[in-house]
């Protein structure tokens, strides 16, 4: 369809302006290169999704302003004008859409028109503005008002803020990332700053209703964003695919997303929280729906505005479970640390072979669920020579927990530990790469059944559930872990000591639940 028309659109036999958009996206997507896709973070939003998340849209009255700052071909758009038509409520919608790509934003064009025609048809006026360009870019000075990120300015807000945003991560002198320093850390992912200028053009009471990724909703990289964010977004309802694959499949995206609907609500304090899930797109009609107080996902009080997201009624129960678990690492005067041996740092005293001056040097693939295997003789280096200048970023020959800090993305369990035990290293001391994270007993030793207990509970589904429910990222950090629960420390112990004898995983579910007093 390279010369449209709305006038040949609205006499074929597609007949609604969003099958149009997700036709004409899938031609632009399939003509331009994968690096140009990747770019532009160009992961088109199938029908189903969309019109679902036109469906959330409340009544505005007979007037209404709605903005897609990422519209691609405008597929939200036109199923969020749909949603609203069927519905019979506004006489009038102006659409304000930002698209950064000329060639698509051209598309936007033409199929934005064929929209406004289609209204007419159904006795709505319809007008549109295309800007393009970089909508962070264009709004920055949102991220810079005196008072903080979401200062108030009406003249411009909107009733509707709809996305399925980009994502990539932007460098550190990215201009969009010094514009967004107040509300990132790190290397920050695009669709941050897109959800975060969205919640600052909406008016008091208007829809934002985001597709994202999960990751903003945890980790220590978008805790000023959850600070600002829910200071005046209440959330309403989020929707959560269980799989990583079905979301995006056919632009082969493998990502964990949710589609989140809020109000904005300056300094709200309290409310419920719709819940639902769906395995994919394809059952997104027959999903499960729950309501729960808002307690239960975010907690205002706690300075990470960690936002969680239990995706059944079991994952509901597990987190009630845990949470009221009476310890913690700080509690059993435990702590968690990264590995001190930043491999491209310390190269000159790494060894592919061993020696009497060498010391086992442990990374990521030497740690599996409940058993550190050292050494495997694979490509890395798995000796690290104990010199003066590297006794800094060694550790005493103790008993540990060794944490993978990264999954992959469709590994079984999120969390993958294993107790590493100094009886069973011949040495004085021992690197730890910087891809693990490892508890530890600061000035002394954990004892074994501590480290095998602690071990048994990471790697149990129990905190595995609980986990994936708070942390949508592949990333395991050690900021949650701190904050994770833990059960009281003599049933610890005893999982400790009956964890020596078992070597699967079910084993160590049913011990775990045994011992936690979990009910079936």
């Amino acid at each position: 369809m390279n010369q449209l028309n709305q006038r040949a659109f609205i006499d074929s036999g597609i007949q609604l302006p969003s099958n149009l958009a997700d036709q004409v996206g899938a031609e632009y997507a399939a003509a331009v290169t994968a690096d140009h896709r990747k770019n532009h973070g160009l992961y088109l939003t199938p029908p189903a999704v969309a019109r679902f998340m036109g469906a959330l849209i409340g009544d505005h009255g007979e007037t209404i302003k709605i903005l897609d700052p990422a519209a691609g071909a405008g597929i939200l758009l036109c199923a969020a004008v749909e949603a609203l038509v069927s519905s019979g409520r506004p006489r009038q919608i102006a659409i304000t859409a930002y698209e950064v790509d000329p060639a698509l934003a051209s598309k936007l064009q033409t199929i934005l028109a064929a929209l406004e025609h289609w209204a007419a048809e159904q006795e709505v006026q319809l007008t549109f503005n295309v800007h393009v360009s970089d909508f962070i870019l264009a709004n920055a000075d949102r991220l810079e008002q005196l008072g903080g990120l979401f200062t108030a300015k009406t003249e411009d807000s909107y009733d509707v803020v709809i996305s399925n945003p980009p994502y990539f991560k932007l460098s550190k002198a990215d201009p969009r990332a010094q514009a967004a320093l107040s509300v990132v850390h790190g290397q920050p992912n695009i669709y941050g700053l897109f959800m975060a200028i969205g919640a600052t053009l909406l008016k008091p009471g208007g829809d934002f209703v985001f597709i994202t990724p999960r990751s903003f909703a945890s980790g220590p990289y978008f805790r000023a964003f959850r600070e600002r964010f829910f200071a005046v977004i209440r959330p309403d309802l989020m929707h959560v695919f269980g799989s990583r694959r079905d979301a995006f499949s056919r632009d082969e995206v493998l990502q964990e997303n949710v589609i989140l609907h809020g109000l904005r609500e300056d300094n709200w304090t309290t409310g419920k929280v719709h819940i639902s899930t769906s395995a994919g797109v394809a059952d997104l009609e027959s999903r499960e729906t729950r309501t729960v107080a808002m307690t239960e996902v975010l907690d205002l009080t706690s300075k990470d505005r960690v936002l969680r997201m239990p995706a059944t009624q079991t994952d509901e129960n597990i987190m009630r479970l845990v949470d009221a678990w009476p310890g913690s690492l700080q509690a059993y005067k435990w702590k968690i640390s990264t590995g001190p041996v930043v491999p491209f740092r310390a190269r000159e005293v790494q060894s592919m072979e061993g020696g009497p001056e060498y010391l086992p040097l442990l990374w990521m693939n030497h740690v599996h669920p409940m058993r550190v295997t050292w050494p495997i003789s694979r490509r890395k280096p798995e000796y690290i020579h104990n010199t003066s200048t590297s006794q800094r970023i060694l550790v005493p020959n103790a008993n540990y927990v060794l944490l993978r800090r990264f999954s992959a993305k469709e590994e079984k369990r999120r969390l993958v530990a294993a107790p590493y035990l100094a009886r069973d290293f011949d040495c004085s001391m021992v690197g730890i790469e910087n891809h693990l994270n490892y508890i530890h007993k600061p000035g002394g030793s954990l004892t074994e059944d501590e480290a095998l207990g602690i071990a048994a509970l990471l790697n149990s589904s129990l905190l595995d559930t609980w986990f994936r429910a708070v942390n949508g990222n592949t990333q395991v950090s050690a900021t949650e872990i701190r904050s994770m629960p833990l059960p009281a420390l003599d049933v610890i112990v005893r999982i400790g000591q009956q964890a020596q004898t078992l070597n699967d995983l079910d084993g160590i579910d049913t011990l775990v639940a045994k011992e936690v007093r979990v009910r079936g």
